[in-house]
């Protein structure tokens, strides 16, 4: 565990690491509280060195929440498709009772637009008694650790991400699916994406990943599912077994994640708003591209909370 006392607020913000490659328990911060710019910066600078932080017993309405967000930049649109729940536009609800909540598939979120978010922000506020924990993989890890020619490989990648994907195929069903599948969207990102804020290089695959660019269907699908099995090895992992309260951070940019579907009936309920982010950019310099559909509504909703 390190403390941080910072100068501006007397608050000791403690940040205790959860396992070797990715994760970190965040205490001594109320996050209903507007936060200090100097607390804002150590919940930064630990979410981009640990990937995604911890923060148990926190209660927090929708504008507070809200508010907590935009500490860390300004926020999307609940949902590119779905948009936001009346009079709460910027939140996702995520209710075992309703849609689109068995993300029980690796991914990040939103890869299939052109700047997918930053940082998706998960406030627990109904969890079973036993399951429904989430996993969290740190791709900047997993991609120093591959082997040099499949890197150099990588480095080199395109890869076309859909929300008619694997991950939909795998999550939704009926009308739910028909629903989701309403707008198509879709665009080209590189397999290796460098991050804005850091540098690091990672894997930027998951279960939006449809094909790679260059590459027949199953040779890209075969690659991709070598990439993915890859970031996701248990060295690279953090599983969180949730708590009501629990608020959660991650880099979206340089994480895969998977909610783990193994509570029944059990009823599990989390609210999420999400950071607005940057157009991917390669090893080369290559920008992301959008291929099809227009999520300009969905950043562009970081201006209101009402």
């Amino acid at each position: 565990m390190t403390d941080v006392m910072t100068a501006d607020s007397g608050i000791r913000v403690g940040v205790k690491q959860l396992a070797g490659n990715i994760g970190a328990e965040i205490t001594g911060v109320d996050a209903a509280r507007p936060l200090s710019d100097s607390v804002a910066a150590e919940l930064r600078e630990a979410l981009l060195t640990h990937k995604v932080i911890f923060l148990r017993g926190q209660q927090l309405d929708y504008d507070q929440l809200v508010v907590f967000g935009r500490s860390f930049g300004d926020l999307t649109l609940g949902h590119p498709i779905y948009g936001g729940p009346e009079g709460r536009p910027l939140l996702r609800e995520m209710d075992s009772k309703g849609e689109g909540t068995r993300a029980n598939h690796w991914h990040a979120d939103f890869t299939y637009m052109e700047n997918p978010p930053a940082v998706a922000i998960l406030h627990n506020t109904v969890c079973p008694p036993v399951g429904g924990d989430t996993i969290w993989a740190n791709t900047a890890a997993a991609y120093q650790e591959l082997s040099e020619g499949l890197r150099t490989l990588a480095d080199g990648l395109r890869v076309v991400h859909s929300n008619d994907s694997d991950f939909t195929d795998a999550t939704y069903t009926g009308d739910v699916r028909s629903s989701y599948l309403k707008n198509v969207f879709s665009a080209e990102h590189p397999a290796v994406r460098v991050h804005p804020e850091t540098g690091e290089r990672s894997l930027f695959v998951g279960g939006f990943a449809r094909s790679v660019t260059g590459l027949g269907p199953q040779a890209g699908r075969d690659l991709l599912r070598v990439l993915v099995e890859h970031a996701t090895k248990p060295e690279y992992t953090v599983r969180w077994k949730w708590q009501v309260g629990d608020l959660v951070l991650w880099d979206n940019r340089s994480t895969l994640h998977y909610a783990v579907h193994d509570y029944g009936d059990q009823h599990r309920r989390g609210e999420r708003v999400t950071v607005a982010g940057t157009t991917t950019v390669g090893v080369d310099g290559r920008p992301g591209t959008v291929l099809r559909g227009n999520a300009e509504a969905f950043t562009a909703g970081s201006g209101s909370t009402m």
